[in-house]
């Protein structure tokens, strides 16, 4: 047996060892980002509110990020992939009809802003003032014209069940009714005095609405 074999051994483990505390402090640090830019946006957030949120020094933030703006740019494309695969999920879905989509993609983003009801208006505010790059990495468009979606819009189309219209406005209107409360929600607290728990009871109603409200605006 080599006498090097236990040290190389014992070195390899470190190196892993090493790697899983790396990959741990990362993503202390990404979760505490998100929290905070989520929160604040990116002109507000300073990179010392992150490493007190992910329980750091400022050092340790940037060895792992180098600046404010790559880590930022690390949480909005991941931000935003993680908003819209929920419609490209459904949507790509064969196996169910355009109504049930529907159905699905209401529950599915309610439940969502319900539990993160900061991103909309995140997502809203920061796009507005970026130079739109992020949508080159995010081939939502080509994926939507693939879909099962498109092909069984432009059924009903052919069937005459839905207007024959561009379905973009199907997909606006569908968004529009799920996520304008969350936007609007602080009037909505301010004006009608509704509490968080009135909030959800509300948003659990939109769920079986919006539905029969799409089929209504999209009737032929």
């Amino acid at each position: 047996m080599s006498l090097y074999l236990p040290y190389t051994v014992g070195l390899m483990a470190a190196k892993k060892e090493n790697r899983k505390l790396d990959r741990s402090t990362e993503e202390k640090i990404k979760s505490a980002a998100r929290t905070v830019f989520h929160k604040k946006g990116f002109a507000a957030t300073r990179t010392r509110e992150i490493a007190e949120e992910a329980g750091i020094n400022l050092a340790l933030l940037n060895y792992y990020f180098r600046s404010k703006e790559k880590l930022f740019q690390i949480i909005m494309l991941e931000t935003m992939q993680g908003f819209y695969q929920t419609m490209i999920i459904v949507f790509m879905d064969g196996s169910t009809t355009l109504e049930e989509k529907i159905e699905q993609v209401a529950e599915k983003y309610i439940d969502l802003v319900v539990e993160q009801p900061e991103i909309p208006l995140f997502i809203l505010s920061e796009i507005r003032n970026s130079s739109g790059d992020f949508f080159t990495k995010l081939p939502i468009n080509e994926l939507l014209k693939k879909s099962s979606f498109m092909q069984q819009f432009q059924e009903a189309v052919q069937q005459k069940k839905v207007a024959d219209v561009h379905p973009i406005h199907f997909v606006l209107n569908l968004m529009g009714l799920i996520v304008f409360p969350f936007i609007a929600r602080p009037v909505l607290t301010h004006l009608g005095e509704m509490a968080d728990a009135q909030f959800r009871t509300v948003m659990e109603e939109r769920k079986k609405l919006i539905p029969v409200w799409m089929k209504t605006i999209m009737a032929p």
